[in-house]
């Protein structure tokens, strides 16, 4: 009978890491793939213009997985937010008025956070660019906000490349660290780290609207 239970045993204990390894290998396949590549070319464009979930979601996981691609995507994600904020600046600079009102309808952002971007804009000029996206507050305000002003599009689409990338190397970084720091715990298992990643952007977003609302 303890001969069948452990040949059972052994049997279950197969089957799991068999599960496992083919979970990692879909999700790895994934990471390397031109798919992730643009995936994260397009998430970066979408949330500079309407989209309100950062591609730092995307990256973050890439990186658990793997840094090399995560990096890799992190400039696709970086080409797309800079080709979204261009688009966004002409808004603002062909139409203030439309462009904010667009703007109030992306959850977490309102008529009193866009004046707040209004103001840092006057005040700081391009500064308020870098700092402000660094802050959480997103960039696509500064965009409009830039636009709405005429102000210089040379000066704006260099000083959004450390504005948004920024942010975009530090998350991946900071998830490649800690994918290695719990590695004894997670035995650098797909579904356990996607499963604290999840708990993880969860548990910021319930903040971050819990901040600037919905």
């Amino acid at each position: 009978m303890r001969m069948v239970e452990s040949t059972a045993q052994k049997q279950e204990r197969a089957n799991e890491e068999s599960a496992n390894g083919s979970a990692n290998n879909t999700v790895d396949r994934f990471v390397r793939s031109r798919a992730a590549f643009w995936l994260a070319f397009v998430w970066g464009l979408a949330e500079a213009v309407f989209f309100f979930f950062v591609p730092d979601v995307l990256l973050t996981l890439m990186a658990c997985r793997d840094l090399k691609p995560a990096l890799k995507a992190s400039l696709a994600a970086l080409a797309g937010a800079l080709l979204g904020g261009a688009g966004m600046y002409a808004f603002g600079l062909a139409a203030p008025g439309a462009a904010r009102a667009a703007l109030d309808y992306v959850p977490a952002i309102s008529p009193k956070l866009i004046a707040r971007v209004a103001g840092q804009t006057d005040e700081l000029g391009l500064i308020a660019i870098l700092i402000g996206p660094l802050k959480g507050i997103p960039y696509k305000i500064y965009a409009v906000e830039w636009g709405a002003r005429s102000g210089s599009f040379l000066g704006f689409l260099l000083i959004s490349i450390p504005a948004r990338y920024i942010r975009f190397f530090l998350a991946a970084a900071v998830a490649r660290l800690l994918a290695r720091a719990l590695e004894p715990l997670t035995h650098h298992r797909a579904s356990v780290e996607i499963l604290i990643l999840a708990i993880i952007w969860v548990a910021f977003y319930g903040f971050y609207f819990s901040r600037f609302g919905w």
